[in-house]
């Protein structure tokens, strides 16, 4: 038994006798990625949106390659995340892009990004690493880095005295640390030793740090005078 071979299909000839290019079949269209696929980003780019839709940043260092991407792509990207309602951010200084729910009060925009607000524990990590970032900044040091203790016992200051649940509430802040550590926020250099990113002014602001401390503030002077 022999195969038979399948002839490819005949190039069209116009009224001269020139021939065209034969048409590929939609099943051999090399653009397409998947059958049915009608979209028209190359796959890199395509995984540069999504990254930028399921995380919450994209940085530079630690996925250069869909860094570039975004770069070369960046207004390609930018209208198809625009479609959606969604603004991009990309801050070249600091090596971060993220994105941001369009809010409009003359348009009804549907939300597609849900606020996830952090926890009472990771909220006082973060307060404490902005702080140590600001501070770092201010004499003049290149870069901030904490140990897991100190963020710790800073932490469970601003929690209640009476509580005795110290254990529960360390593994509270070694989970926001941990979560930190993923949004990049933090990076382990060795064990209990982190080193502090510039995103952290990117998540919170001498604004909202500023208004954050006075929270603080007030809450520990609340309990201070309970206790008397």
């Amino acid at each position: 038994m022999t195969d038979t071979a399948t002839a490819a299909p005949a190039p069209e000839v116009d009224e001269d006798g020139d021939a065209f290019i034969a048409p590929v079949p939609m099943e051999e269209d090399p653009t397409e990625l998947f059958a049915g696929d009608s979209g028209t980003l190359d796959a890199d780019v395509r995984r540069v949106l999504v990254r930028l839709l399921q995380r919450r940043f994209l940085l530079a260092d630690r996925s250069p390659a869909q860094w570039r991407t975004l770069l070369a792509n960046q207004q390609v990207i930018e209208s198809r995340l625009h479609d959606l309602f969604v603004h991009l951010v990309v801050d070249h200084e600091r090596g971060v892009a993220y994105k941001r729910q369009v809010r409009s009060a003359e348009l009804d925009v549907p939300v597609l990004l849900r606020d996830e607000a952090y926890t009472r524990a990771e909220t006082l990590v973060l307060v404490h690493l902005r702080t140590v970032f600001q501070r770092e900044q201010g004499a003049g040091q290149a870069s901030a880095r904490v140990d897991v203790e100190e963020l710790e016992q800073t932490a469970l200051t601003y929690f209640d005295a009476d509580d005795t649940n110290v254990a529960g509430h360390q593994r509270e802040i070694r989970t926001a640390i941990a979560r930190l550590a993923k949004d990049g926020l933090v990076e382990e250099e060795s064990e209990g030793r982190y080193r502090v990113t510039p995103l952290v002014e990117v998540v919170l602001s001498n604004e909202r740090l500023a208004e954050l401390r006075a929270w603080l503030r007030e809450r520990t002077q609340t309990r201070q005078e309970a206790a008397r």
